[in-house]
């Protein structure tokens, strides 16, 4: 969660840490604050709720300084209030810390502390830091960090500056992401790269365990222990464009719109369309018979990710005939899973520094098995810790509800499980020729379904009122469903839920009634009759329905539904990728119409960084 961001340098730092704390905000948003030395002490600023509040703080009395911190915070310890707000300084005000993550036993530190006389301000873990550095300095801010990371246990991310070291900043990474920026006389720091973009594409990545010593000419990187490390900065190829709104209302919408892009992207270099082949050897070490030895798979995710999980379980175990389980990342470590050397984890997502998803990825590893990665973020720790990593090319997603990562998600799936089939010899060649043509085909199909906008907008607003809403499919529109329902309620906080439809007359029909819209998905043939039976179970109750189906089946539909949308059709393994976009829309819509903050929507973060 939260967000840090950091600058050292010759220029004023105040409007620095401020627009980069705005390319952040998605990370959280009860608080903002920042603190810059300044004519020989720290300033400090802080506001609780958006980054807005703290502007106009500033606009009264503004900081001049070349070296600050900054930080947006999505609430743990303490609940969201100035006093809780970072950054953090100790009693005499000589250090000033940022931190993105969780001291797990800050309790214990702050008993110590106060047995010293230490005064506490606020109910934050990250306050025991300031006081520890505080209590642990010996005049060198370097080696008193590294003192009091070694006692620190959790996750975290820190920017930490002190008062008799003002050409310094100090970045340090455990679990949490942090990424230092290069410059010319200037250098950066920021949980994230669209907080640095704008000013450079250079960047370093730190890794657990790892620290930078940062001035306006120099970065210094060394591990925790003091050890110095060489690296080759990382070069970022998207520009600021690509993480600005350009020109729609909300990023979610502008991401919903980038997916024909996205699909584009990620399927580019990866067929062959000479041969009609997937093409994943550039990216995929496993041999063929390391492939061929597979048998059995974990998909482990959290969220939208999870979601695009069990769609690829329907993917491979029907492309590739290998048994498929999909986990939520929380949950994985803690069921002791059974792993065989032959078994692969897959895991999925989209910022590739999600808590839970590495806590699992590390887990799976520890107990033999070889992992494959799915995500967004190249030189991400997920990307950085698998054994394999497929990236889905999706470009920057800001809004805290996925769009495009999800179905550039699942895209990557179709690859991968069609690149398994092609090497185990599951399907014959004109099926796999068929799935190429398919996929080559969803970019201009979602072209055209998002030409349904106005009417999904129209839909939205009669729905918005409503303050209980279900979603109801079989297969692969079940798995879709789920998404659906987490995009409403995620952004237009109406309770949605989801369930596969069969599964009505087992105790759910008893909440369907006429003051409950039903979203019914019937777009798999082999089920469709039977989804149309409990479609019309659901119209014995008198429920509003909507029904998303296949071209050519809408008269049909019609009979049971009271309004219809059809997606262009597909392969039936594809329709994912294409139904999802209409509930994309719905959600967009009804969540305007309800006058919510689209973008950033109440108690979530983009990037769930603690477990």
């Amino acid at each position: 969660m939260c967000g840090i961001v950091g600058y050292i340098g010759q220029r004023e730092a105040q409007p620095i840490l401020i627009n980069g704390l705005k390319k952040l905000e998605y990370r959280g948003y009860d608080s903002a604050g920042i603190a810059v030395y300044e004519n020989g002490e720290i300033r400090l600023e802080k506001s609780v709720g958006r980054l807005s509040n703290l502007e106009k703080k500033l606009e009264k009395s503004p900081m001049k300084g070349s070296i600050g911190i900054g930080h947006t915070r999505w609430a743990t310890h303490g609940r969201p209030s100035d006093m809780n707000s970072h950054p953090h300084m100790d009693e005499r005000q000589q250090f000033a810390v940022v931190h993105n993550g969780i001291i797990e036993n800050f309790l214990e530190i702050k008993e110590e502390l106060l047995k010293k006389g230490v005064t506490f301000k606020s109910e934050t873990d990250t306050e025991v830091i300031a006081h520890l550095l505080a209590d642990l300095y010996d005049g060198d801010l370097v080696s008193t960090v590294q003192k009091a990371v070694a006692r620190m246990e959790g996750a975290y991310a820190l920017g930490i500056i002190n008062i008799n070291e003002p050409d310094k900043l100090v970045a340090v990474r455990l679990a949490s992401p942090l990424v230092v920026g290069l410059g010319e006389n200037e250098n950066f720091i920021a949980s994230d790269i669209p907080a640095l973009i704008e000013h450079t594409r250079d960047v370093y990545i730190l890794n657990d365990g790892e620290m930078a010593v940062i001035t306006a000419d120099r970065v210094q990187l060394m591990s925790t222990t003091g050890e110095l490390i060489e690296r080759t900065p990382f070069h970022v190829e998207w520009d600021v464009e690509t993480a600005d709104k350009g020109g729609y209302d909300h990023y979610m919408l502008k991401e919903i719109h980038e997916q024909p892009r996205a699909y584009r992207e990620t399927l580019n270099n990866r067929i062959d369309h000479e041969n009609q082949r997937v093409d994943l050897s550039k990216e995929i070490h496993l041999s063929e018979d390391e492939i061929r030895a597979i048998e059995k798979i974990h998909i482990v995710a959290c969220g939208t990710a999870y979601h695009a999980g069990l769609v690829g379980k329907y993917v491979i175990e029907n492309l590739v005939r290998i048994p498929v389980e999909v986990d939520v990342a929380s949950e994985y470590r803690y069921r002791n899973p059974i792993i065989t050397p032959n078994t692969l984890v897959m895991v999925i997502s989209q910022s590739g520094e999600t808590a839970d998803t590495l806590a699992a990825l590390r887990e799976a590893q520890k107990l033999g098995a070889k992992v494959l990665a799915i995500t967004n973020v190249n030189g991400s720790s997920v990307a950085r810790d698998a054994d394999e990593v497929l990236l889905t090319h999706a470009g920057p997603e800001i809004a805290v509800a996925s769009t495009k990562a999800y179905t550039a998600q699942l895209i990557t799936i179709y690859l991968w499980g069609l690149y398994l089939a092609q090497i185990r010899e599951t399907q014959s060649e004109e099926v796999i020729r068929q799935y190429i043509q398919a996929l080559s085909q969803l970019p201009t199909q979602v072209e055209k379904l998002l030409e349904f906008a106005p009417t999904m907008k129209q839909f939205a607003e009669r729905y918005a009122h409503y303050e209980d809403l279900f979603f109801i499919g079989r297969s692969l529109d079940y798995a879709v469903s789920l998404e659906g329902s987490l995009k409403l309620k995620e952004i237009s906080y109406i309770h949605s839920e989801a369930y596969p439809a069969g599964e009505l007359k087992h105790g759910t029909l008893a909440l369907i009634t006429n003051d409950v819209p039903v979203i019914a998905l019937a777009t798999q043939e082999d089920v469709y009759e039977k989804m149309v039976s409990n479609i019309k179970e659901v119209n014995a109750r008198e429920a509003y329905i909507l029904g998303i189906t296949l071209e050519g089946n809408e008269e049909g539909l019609s009979k049971s539904v009271n309004e219809v949308i059809a997606i262009p059709r597909t392969l039936p393994l594809l329709t994912p990728a294409l139904s999802v976009i209409p509930l994309q829309l719905l959600a967009y819509y009804a969540a305007l119409a309800r006058g919510n903050d689209v973008d950033k929507p109440r108690n979530l973060a983009k990037s769930v960084t603690v477990e």
